[in-house]
């Protein structure tokens, strides 16, 4: 489905899983080329050591890559589905204090993309994001590896 960047915004603001953990989504760019994402600590999302709990912040990283790249391809009017096909978190650091990412997709990972669903049909590709704490020190590294398919794609055409 096409929406807008401040639809996507507050629909990811409301979606219970992420409100609830205090996943907050500070601004997703307009033509879908980035996001700022922020983790807030809370009472809900803090551990026994007083850090943030490791499953918020693998949620709040989860479903952002491919929700932009979506929209992205949905917007040049391609039928497309995308997933988080796996993803592989390194904890460096306890989050304890709010931690935030931004991810940006430059043109270029946007042509490679387009390329590989008009040439193959899927684009399987593995993105960083790190995640820093308010002393801007990386907390967290997250590798999520993106699954996008063209629906329209027809081998040999």
């Amino acid at each position: 489905m096409k929406v807008s960047a401040r639809l996507s915004k507050w629909g990811m603001r409301i979606y219970p899983p992420l409100l609830f953990q205090r996943i907050w989504v500070v601004r997703i760019d307009k033509e879908f080329r980035g996001v700022t994402v922020n983790v807030n600590k809370s009472l809900l999302n803090r551990n026994y050591n007083n850090s943030i709990f490791g499953g918020t912040i693998f949620a709040a990283a989860d479903p952002f890559y491919p929700l932009l790249f979506h929209q992205i391809f949905i917007h040049k009017g391609y039928n497309v589905i995308a997933w988080s096909k796996s993803s592989e978190i390194q904890y460096l650091k306890p989050g304890l204090t709010k931690l935030q990412f931004k991810i940006r997709i430059s043109n270029e990972e946007v042509a490679e993309a387009e390329h590989i669903l008009n040439t193959v049909g899927k684009y399987i590709k593995p993105h960083r994001i790190d995640i820093y704490n308010t002393n801007g020190e990386i907390c967290v590294t997250v590798m999520n590896e993106v699954y996008l398919r063209n629906l329209n794609f027809v081998e040999g055409k």
